[in-house]
């Protein structure tokens, strides 16, 4: 040991670098390995809440005929706010990418109006609750955070409606009844590890997604208040509601990224 601590002094001092000569009087040292790549795959449950607005194409109608009292159609539409909760199972493949299936559901009051133009009757109508099932593909990033796209089908319930006569503000006479109208809808978001002042809290995430549904057309029948049978109008209904919420995220396997010890 001491002809090579030797030997290193004599390169050190031909060289001029002092670092080798330190070099002979260290202990081995192992080096660092790289921290592991966080483990997206497996479940997850999440609860929040959001905005959303909602329009729709309208028309009226003969029941049965279908034939258009207007030679139009309207736009009416809504907005509000609304809870929300679901849970999902992702799958992370080739090292950046995450793909999975979830299934949520919306609580709350996305409300606004419709119109038959023909008796001036108008009315508050109300997209209370709602449920959705699909996939997302996402891209990593960083090791922490997903920006992914989703897409799948949705299905809208509406509840039913008072309708008042627009001239005298007194209830029409005739009501409509409360109906599911389902579609699909596509959207995308950012999820990433929750930070609460600076520390890690492990599981934890927050999402912020986008969300567009396009619902099937629906005829809503006009009836008559006392007996519940067709006035002989049909108001048509086809909505478009977009979503963006904010979500608490709870990841059961999360496992990184982890800080490398020395």
């Amino acid at each position: 040991m001491k002809k090579i601590a030797l030997a290193l002094t004599a390169i050190a001092a031909m060289t001029g670098s002092a670092s080798a000569a330190d070099l002979a009087a260290r202990p081995y040292v192992k080096a660092p390995m790289a921290a592991p790549v966080a483990n997206w795959t497996g479940f997850y449950i999440f609860g929040g809440g959001g905005g959303g607005v909602w329009d729709a194409n309208t028309g009226v109608q003969v029941t049965g005929t279908g034939a258009p009292l207007l030679p139009f159609n309207q736009k009416q539409g809504g907005d509000g706010w609304f809870g929300t909760v679901g849970a999902g199972y992702d799958w992370q493949f080739a090292g950046t990418w995450v793909a999975g299936v979830f299934a949520d559901g919306q609580f709350g009051s996305l409300k606004g109006t419709i119109q038959d133009q023909g008796p001036f009757f108008a009315g508050n109508i109300k997209n209370d609750y709602s449920w959705a099932a699909g996939a997302r593909l996402g891209y990593l990033v960083a090791p922490n955070v997903l920006s992914y796209v989703n897409a799948g089908y949705s299905d809208s319930h509406w509840k039913g409606t008072t309708l008042f006569n627009t001239i005298t503000t007194l209830p029409g006479g005739a009501h409509t009844d409360a109906f599911n109208r389902g579609g699909w809808f596509v959207g995308g978001g950012v999820e990433n590890n929750l930070n609460i002042f600076g520390i890690s809290a492990p599981g934890w995430f927050m999402k912020t997604e986008y969300r567009a549904a396009y619902y099937n057309n629906k005829n809503i029948s006009e009836l008559v208040d006392g007996t519940n049978v067709s006035n002989g109008r049909d108001i048509t209904f086809k909505p478009f509601v977009q979503t963006i919420s904010t979500s608490l995220v709870y990841r059961f396997n999360w496992t990184g990224p982890v800080v490398a010890k020395y």
